[in-house]
């Protein structure tokens, strides 16, 4: 059975209350309170993706848990450029690629390997990751070679063209997302069953 982490729960209305009653005001405490507080709210969030994926279908399960668990980057960058933090928005960006190339995979493969002797996945699912993932780093790299490229030139560099290019990338890369979501959920969803011969756990459903 996984460890539940809901005596964590009344740390988030501990969190709100320091945020809206000006009487107990403390930045640092909730700052505190709402980084313990993100921990049982997240684990809600990816059972209950789990959930759904068991009822939906591993498609739409895998698209929902990559929504879900990008919430906190999501929510971060929507107020950050609202506030105009663009720099704010860049680092949890680059934090969050770095973190799940880097941090998640190394953990899975180690806990994974750990508990299983041999481990499968599915071929397909992973091409089309490692392509998609390929397009977007392609992507992010390509405005900073032009600005880079342009800096250095005798005329510089204009920071209008710059955002339109940027725009563009985006356009792109928002078509191309769509494109994979058609691919993976509709015209070729039976590349992304799950592998024969994976273990069964017994859990409890919701």
């Amino acid at each position: 059975m996984k460890p539940s982490m809901n005596w964590l729960l009344p740390v988030v209305p501990a969190a709100i209350a320091l945020r809206y009653w000006p009487a107990i005001s403390n930045p640092t405490a909730l700052f505190i309170c709402s980084a313990i507080a993100i921990v049982p709210v997240a684990g809600w969030i990816g059972r209950a993706t789990e959930e759904l994926a068991a009822r939906v279908g591993e498609g739409v399960g895998g698209l929902l848990n990559a929504t879900f668990g990008n919430a906190a980057e999501l929510i971060i960058a929507g107020i950050a450029l609202s506030k105009g933090l663009t720099g704010v928005v860049k680092a949890s960006i680059t934090g969050s690629i770095i973190g799940n190339i880097l941090l998640v995979l190394g953990l899975s493969a180690l806990f994974g390997g750990v508990k299983h002797k041999e481990q499968v996945f599915n071929a397909s699912g992973v091409r089309t990751s490692v392509i998609s993932l390929s397009l977007a780093a392609i992507a992010l790299i390509i405005p900073t070679v032009f600005h880079m490229t342009a800096a250095a030139s005798p005329r510089g560099w204009v920071p209008n063209v710059e955002h339109e290019l940027s725009l563009i990338i985006a356009i792109v890369l928002f078509v191309t997302y769509l494109c994979v979501l058609v691919f993976t959920l509709a015209t070729h969803k039976h590349f992304f069953i799950g592998c024969e011969g994976e273990l069964d756990e017994e859990v409890a459903h919701w």
